[in-house]
């Protein structure tokens, strides 16, 4: 498929068989990043509660260290999140977009109330797994939907343009999750969430129409899925960058696991942890808009694959310099956040690259780019997260090595063949 090739909505704004118009881009973009935010809203709003959960669930005493454990509050959520896409694409192929979105809401919401009551540690993190199973149909359908609409550097545009709204959602989300904490117990915290879920579940109902007409779907059965996974293995574009991504996103969630121990502990940054938090996320969403900005002149490739050299060769001099000199907040943070900016010029040219061949079998072929991009991300993540000694040089070592092995992936996928201007 070209990288020129126009959107499928029609000038009329209404695809065929469905009963409402497409809403309009502007509108489409922030509902798309809400579907995709439930997922980092889900995440990143836990992170200054993280201490305080422990203790109630008993990991910790009170005024104890963390306990790496705690990560689990975050992983259980991000591993249910992961595997689940595999089942959500092939059902969402067949019946359609807004069906599985609605249960996966629906679901969404439910957990969130469960989670309230838990008080166990193991029952807690079920039940954040099964919240994770439910928010990967959201963010699967979104994706889906996307594909359905838009194809090459269109979409990687309009990836772009959720990206740069989603990544509010990260800025804003630990600092709403310490307000909360200030004016009512960590239960709340899960009261928000479903809040945020009932909101999306209104909005898409009302406003979000099908986007996979009945003569596009593919049947629902064992030999379907599996032939559906076989072309994505037999591409060498998806494969290669699906595996690419999956392996290059595990630097993000070893951060988000641990950066509330990093701030907290290393940098003795408690009660600013939110706002360093968010300038990093913020480094982020500027590199998601300006990448919406370029991508169409520059192209996906040469854009991606400067930014992962970028974003290696910058983790190792902050590894070298914290080695030899020591743990420094005015050093870290510049080199980190410009780290973190480089994910928003690799991140959605990933997904488009990945996608792009595969237009017929969008949500199967999203299902297998989520759980390269979540389950093995996260276990990844989750590896470079436990070495936390109460420094950041395991963080910034697997940065590097997690760059270096993206890199070689990229460069068997192009065979040599970098910075193209495609």
């Amino acid at each position: 498929m070209a990288d020129t090739e126009p959107s499928a909505i029609p000038s009329s704004g209404i695809l065929p068989g469905a009963k409402r118009p497409v809403p309009g881009r502007s509108e489409l973009v922030v509902m798309i990043a809400g579907l995709m935010a439930l997922n980092a809203f889900g995440i990143d709003i836990m992170l200054p509660a993280l201490n305080e959960i422990a203790h109630a669930v008993g990991l910790t005493a009170a005024g104890a260290d963390s306990d790496n454990r705690q990560q689990m509050i975050i992983f259980s959520y991000v591993l249910g999140f992961g595997a689940p896409q595999i089942i959500w694409g092939p059902i969402s192929d067949r019946f359609g977009r807004r069906g599985p979105l609605f249960v996966a809401l629906v679901g969404y919401i439910v957990t969130a109330f469960a989670c309230i009551v838990m008080r166990d540690f193991m029952a807690l993190l079920t039940m954040r797994f099964l919240q994770g199973v439910f928010a990967s149909g959201g963010r699967l359908v979104a994706v889906s939907v996307v594909r359905d609409l838009f194809a090459g550097r269109q979409m990687a545009r309009f990836m772009s343009l959720v990206m740069t709204i989603f990544m509010v959602v990260p800025i804003l989300a630990p600092g709403i999750g310490q307000v909360v904490l200030l004016v009512a117990p960590w239960e709340a915290i899960f009261v928000v969430l479903a809040i945020f879920g009932i909101i999306m579940l209104v909005w898409t109902w009302y406003r979000l129409p099908e986007t996979l007409p009945e003569a596009a779907r593919q049947p629902l059965n064992l030999g379907a899925a599996l032939g559906a996974y076989g072309q994505i293995v037999k591409s060498r574009v998806t494969f290669g960058y699906m595996c690419a991504s999956g392996v290059i996103f595990g630097a993000l969630f070893s951060f988000i696991a641990s950066s509330e121990q990093v701030f907290r502990e290393v940098f003795e940054q408690t009660d600013t942890f939110a706002l360093w938090f968010a300038g990093i996320a913020g480094t982020l969403a500027c590199a998601n808009f300006l990448n919406s900005r370029i991508v169409e002149r520059i192209g996906m490739r040469r854009i991606s694959q400067v930014a992962l050299f970028i974003f290696t060769g910058v983790a190792a001099i902050l590894a070298l310099v914290t080695h030899f000199v020591g743990d420094h907040l005015f050093i870290f943070f510049p080199l980190f956040a410009l780290c973190f900016g480089c994910f928003g010029l690799m991140g959605s040219n990933f997904s488009a690259l990945a996608m792009e061949p595969l237009g017929k079998i969008a949500g199967t072929a999203s299902a297998a780019y989520g759980f390269a991009t979540t389950t093995v991300s996260s276990l990844i993540g989750m590896a470079i997260a436990s070495q936390y000694n109460g420094s950041t040089i395991p963080i910034t070592l697997g940065f590097v090595c997690l760059g270096l092995v993206s890199l070689v992936i990229i460069l068997i996928t192009e065979k040599g063949k970098l910075f193209s201007s495609r």
